[in-house]
């Protein structure tokens, strides 16, 4: 597995991570404590050792699983959580946004309730979960620093959501000097506004990371999602239209030339052509796939996979500019917001990412 620097920090972080939203709760499939854990053991193993959770995973329960898996290993981790949420005060309706807090006192309580959950005394990345541009003050900011300086918090991230697509929040993290990565979806289908923030990072010369998330687009690009596939009402990914997911299956055979089980340097499956497509972009410095068990886990962090050639890059430029060739509404117009997408829509991106 090789490593990447975050930002300029001197944290490295595997390029693959284990994004552990998955355990702590039921919304990628239900699992026990015990199976959570070997789930984790078996990542590290494998080299993925940039662990990304957040405080409202939950309501604390992934942290502590994570606090459990790594105990005893904490030096071979890089370990990242998120605060922001206001889960203590306000009771979880369904998958809907919880309201947030990034005053001083709130995040200095919720931070140390997260160290105390993850048993340890720091932080390798903290990110502030979903925050408004608006929401993160000088005196946040501040805040975030006096951490970093007193070693509890050794790189500093922004990540963006729940509305996909935070096009001011992402160029404030690039801007501020406080912050070494922005996390936020990126995938093949989804290219913006993540590549809005890559040629960001390369026109400034920002030394600012991009941890991308949803690889996969929600089950299309690992196949998880079939024609066939029933999901449950208690499935994230339920929450995308039937549209999107009918377009999304003409789009994943419009790009079958990125499997390459003949290739001289090793095999590629399609979920990994997802994964490779992402890191073909040096800013990127993770990303983070939904693992669901050790299957996911062995495929999508093998050593030797083949990266895209610039020919195959170049293929997906210009079958993404036209849409790959797909003529028709994909369900999400509805559900498309970045800040009520008037950033996204006066920075003239052709698509704009959506919320879910």
């Amino acid at each position: 597995m090789q490593q990447r620097e975050l930002g300029n920090s001197g944290v490295e972080v595997s390029e693959i991570g284990f994004g552990a939203w998955v355990v702590g709760t039921d919304w990628w499939g239900d699992r026990s404590d015990e199976q959570a854990v070997a789930m984790v053991e078996d990542a590290l193993d494998a080299g993925v050792t940039y662990v990304d959770t957040g405080d409202v995973y939950g309501h604390g329960d992934s942290e502590k699983i994570i606090g459990e898996a790594i105990a005893g290993r904490r030096d071979e981790v890089t370990l990242s959580t998120k605060i922001g949420y206001d889960f203590y005060d306000n009771p979880q309706a369904g998958h809907g946004e919880l309201p947030k807090e990034l005053n001083r006192e709130y995040l200095t309580e919720a931070f140390e309730a997260s160290l105390d959950r993850l048993d340890t005394d720091h932080v390798d990345v903290l990110q502030l979960h979903n925050a408004n541009v608006d929401e993160v003050t000088p005196e946040v900011r501040d805040l975030l620093a006096e951490w970093k300086a007193d070693g509890r918090v050794r790189a500093l991230g922004w990540a963006l959501g729940p509305s996909i697509g935070w096009l001011a929040e992402g160029d404030a993290a690039v801007e501020y000097e406080e912050f070494d990565a922005v996390q936020t979806v990126f995938n093949l289908f989804e290219q913006e506004p993540g590549r809005h923030f890559v040629d960001t990072i390369r026109e400034s010369g920002s030394d600012t990371s991009v941890i991308a998330r949803v690889p996969h687009s929600s089950g299309l690009l690992n196949e998880q999602v079939t024609p066939d596939t029933v999901l449950e009402d208690g499935d994230h990914r339920s929450h995308r239209p039937k549209e999107w997911y009918e377009t999304g299956w003409e789009k994943v055979e419009a790009i079958r030339f990125l499997e390459d089980p003949d290739h001289a340097d090793g095999t590629r499956t399609m979920a990994q052509a997802a994964i490779r497509w992402l890191l073909a972009h040096d800013e990127v410095a993770s990303v983070t796939p939904t693992f669901r068990d050790g299957d996911d886990i062995a495929e999508w962090s093998a050593a030797g996979v083949p990266p895209l050639s610039d020919a195959e890059y170049d293929r997906v430029d210009e079958l993404y500019a036209r849409n790959f060739d797909v003529d028709r509404d994909d369900g999400m117009d509805v559900l498309r917001t970045s800040v009520d997408g008037e950033d996204i829509e006066a920075a003239g991106l052709d698509k704009r990412a959506a919320s879910y």
